[in-house]
């Protein structure tokens, strides 16, 4: 079938329907409130809509988090030049954490975090997630350690396990409304951490 045919443009218009009507209904009732026939009331369509898209309803939350995610990332990355080294990427990435976050993409992964613990199938595809994460960010590491902007005696899955622990953890501050660092202040943070990771790292002034 043509992708720019009516009917995939039907279907791609369906599914994005879906998508956003499960964000609000996940991020507002959490995923075991979240009932199939709602989402598909909201979207101003039958629950037949829904199963003909997705296996399940744990697979229509984790297409609702990849969905925010994905703007997310390209939202940060916008404009960064190509040449842009990885070490500057990462630094670019991590100095976003603070800025305000548009859409329900936060609060869906920490219902996907809540709920993964009493269901298996959640759990298999919230690792799998994390894997394809891993996988990005040790690119940009290895990448980082061959144009000498990050020192290949540090191990990439401790420096990924930092970053996904970081990440993490300003989705936890987030749900309890904590106040989080200015963006000055904490791109300050991650610059320092990023030339301290360097292979010669200037050295400070006292």
């Amino acid at each position: 079938m043509d992708d720019s045919s009516p009917a995939s443009a039907a279907l791609d218009d369906t599914r994005a329907r879906l998508l956003r009507a499960a964000a609000d209904v996940f991020a507002e009732r959490g995923y075991a409130g979240a009932g199939v026939a709602e989402i598909a009331r909201r979207a101003g369509l039958t629950t037949g809509a829904i199963y003909s898209q997705f296996t399940d309803k744990a697979g229509l939350l984790f297409e609702a988090i990849d969905a925010a995610s994905t703007q997310e990332v390209r939202a940060v990355l916008q404009g960064a030049p190509a040449h842009e080294r990885a070490a500057d990427i990462l630094a670019t990435v991590g100095s976003h954490l603070v800025e305000p976050v548009e859409g329900r993409g936060k609060s869906l992964l920490l219902e996907a975090f809540v709920a993964a613990r009493r269901e298996p199938e959640l759990a298999a595809m919230l690792l799998q997630r994390i894997d394809d994460q891993d996988r990005w960010l040790a690119k940009l590491v290895d990448e980082a350690k061959a144009d000498g902007t990050v020192d290949p005696v540090l191990d990439t899955d401790a420096i990924v396990t930092l970053c996904h622990s970081i990440a993490l953890g300003f989705v936890l501050f987030r749900s309890l409304g904590r106040e989080l660092p200015s963006s000055t202040a904490w791109r300050g943070v991650i610059d320092r951490l990023v030339v301290a990771a360097a292979m010669n790292p200037p050295q400070m002034e006292a």
